[in-house]
């Protein structure tokens, strides 16, 4: 009998001598690849960082063996998730900041900055995410309340979309705003009501940059440390590309000396911001691609957001009569940008809110694309469209949504927009009808990190209350697969980047998230709960 169990023992041995020895094997899996049929898997073998086959699991044990033999008991695997729009940056840079996101009144706020102030005293203090549409008093506020607990002390609060400050009058004086500043594209606020007279302190959109140019600059410590937390904040939830949307050159450099250096692995393909030292930088230089950065776009801004009614639309707001919004940037340097980067090799991405601004964006696309194929130029938000104009849609260019904007400014979008024009807002299906493909995205952190709830509001359009019980606007829900695609292959696609991730096949990195459940069957309402328990960026938890 014993000499039976060696014999046998011998013959399995010399059985796995001849397998092929990779770096991992993952088996017993239920694995949506996103490849071009949607086809699923239960195994894949990895080495080098790279899927080097994907089968059933008796498939790939039969020709593979490793030291990381991951069985994983039936769980749901996808590729890694990429984040088409947001500001990875300015998430770790909000970690040092005053968290604002989720008050409920203008009282919450000044209670937040004091506390804040009292645990982390600065010569500047700077808050993000407040939302008057979150409060009963769905008002701008005013800085009275600021200049008195910070006579001497200069205060800039951002709103949640990052197109407003409220500042105090400390700020005001050190920026030198005072009544008579003007400037295009912005607007500072005034007010001469309800015993108010004078500057409320809210600037909007372009007035902004004359508090920026105030604000002292994060040290090379305080960068370093915000990206790497922004990186960990990402990869707990599934992940492994993102897209932020405008970094200056020194930023890029940063992150690129991290990634080389080991110290940062999410990949990120970084929009330059529109300047002309980053355009004249970038623009002669041509591409830089690496494994974990592509730098190949420019982000530009249209308009301004809904939310503080700087989008610009095509007719009055349905609740602030004779007011347009504006555009940040004017529409003859829209032409004349879109006609410099048509003249590279790089993408044009531009933040278009109102049906206006998206005219205007989307004719200066077609006009200088005529002739030019696979440029892949998106429109990021593409968020009120006129019905005329998402044919434009049809000629390759790509519209970069996120789904958590429909649920968030579905309760007033349509007193902002009207009973009729609303119907041409947060369009998503829409958008993929005419276009083929959408890249999704959160555009946090004015939205929550997490691609679970882009995925939910993409599919049940509904908040985690299941509010609206119908959905809101459930015509242009998106399917499960699309809402998946749009966010892997789709948004890999739009940052030409579909070769190498966005689907699980071989020869692409394996970059793939292992969940707690399937979020392809589990009901609706499971999705938010949805967790990403391992992360993996070339076959290596991280």
């Amino acid at each position: 009998m014993k000499k039976l169990l060696l014999l046998i023992a011998l013959v399995l041995s010399s059985c796995e001598y001849f397998k092929e020895k990779v770096d991992l094997v993952i088996v017993n899996a239920n694995i949506y690849t996103v490849d071009k049929s949607f086809s699923k898997a239960e195994a894949f073998a990895v080495h080098d960082g790279k899927f080097v086959a994907v089968g059933t699991t008796d498939e790939i044990r039969s020709v593979y063996t490793s030291n990381q033999l991951v069985d994983a008991d039936g769980r749901t695997i996808t590729p890694g998730l990429i984040d088409a729009h947001c500001h990875f940056y300015g998430l770790g840079l909000k970690q040092q900041q005053v968290e604002l996101v989720g008050t409920k009144s203008f009282e919450e706020v000044l209670e937040r900055v004091r506390q804040f102030h009292r645990e982390n005293p600065k010569d500047f203090i700077v808050g993000d995410g407040w939302d008057q549409n979150d409060w009963e008093v769905k008002e701008f506020p005013t800085k009275t309340k600021l200049d008195s607990l910070f006579p001497n002390i200069p205060v800039a609060l951002l709103r949640i979309d990052g197109h407003a400050y409220l500042v105090n009058q400390k700020a005001l004086d050190m920026a030198g705003i005072d009544w008579s500043t003007r400037m295009d594209g912005g607007e500072i606020v005034k007010k001469w009501t309800d015993g108010y007279s004078g500057i409320t302190g809210v600037l909007i959109d372009n007035t902004m940059s004359l508090i920026d140019s105030i604000m002292p600059s994060p040290s090379l410590s305080d960068k370093v440390k915000a990206l790497k937390d922004a990186e960990r904040i990402c990869l707990n939830t599934g992940l492994t590309t993102v897209n932020d949307a405008g970094l200056d050159k020194s930023t890029i450099s940063l992150i690129d000396s991290l990634q080389q250096a080991g110290e940062l692995s999410i990949r990120i393909y970084a929009m330059i911001s529109n300047s002309p030292e980053n355009l004249d930088y970038y623009l002669n230089k041509g591409p830089i691609k690496t494994d974990r950065l592509n730098v190949r776009s420019v982000k530009v801004f249209g308009d301004g957001a809904l939310g503080s009614r700087g989008a610009a639309l095509k007719s009055p707001y349905a609740d602030k009569a004779d007011h347009f919004g504006a555009m940040i940037t004017p529409v003859a340097a829209i032409d004349a940008l879109a006609k410099r980067i048509a003249d590279s090799e790089y993408q044009m991405n531009t933040h278009a809110i109102g049906d206006s601004a998206n005219a205007v964006v989307l004719r200066a696309y077609e006009k200088v694309l005529k002739g030019k194929t696979d440029r892949r130029w998106k429109v990021e938000h593409a968020q009120v469209l006129d019905n005329v104009d998402f044919d434009y849609f049809k000629n390759g260019i790509i519209p970069s949504v996120q789904p958590t904007h429909a649920t968030s400014d579905m309760y007033w979008a349509e007193e902002r927009l009207g009973s009729a024009r609303v119907k041409g807002a947060y369009a998503f299906k829409d958008l993929l009808n005419k276009a083929g493909i959408v890249a999704l995205g959160t555009d946090f952190p004015v939205e929550q990190v997490s691609p679970l709830l882009t995925f939910y509001a993409a599919v049940a359009r509904k908040d985690l209350d299941g509010y609206p019980a119908g959905g809101f606007q459930m015509n242009n829900a998106l399917t499960r697969e699309e809402a998946l695609r749009g966010m892997t292959i789709w948004a890999a696609y739009s940052n030409f980047e579909e070769n190498e991730k966005g689907s699980i096949e071989v020869g692409k990195f394996a970059d793939f998230i292992i969940y707690d459940k399937d979020l392809m069957t589990v009901p609706a309402t499971e999705i938010p709960s949805i967790t990403a328990e391992l992360t993996y960026i070339d076959g290596i938890p991280r």
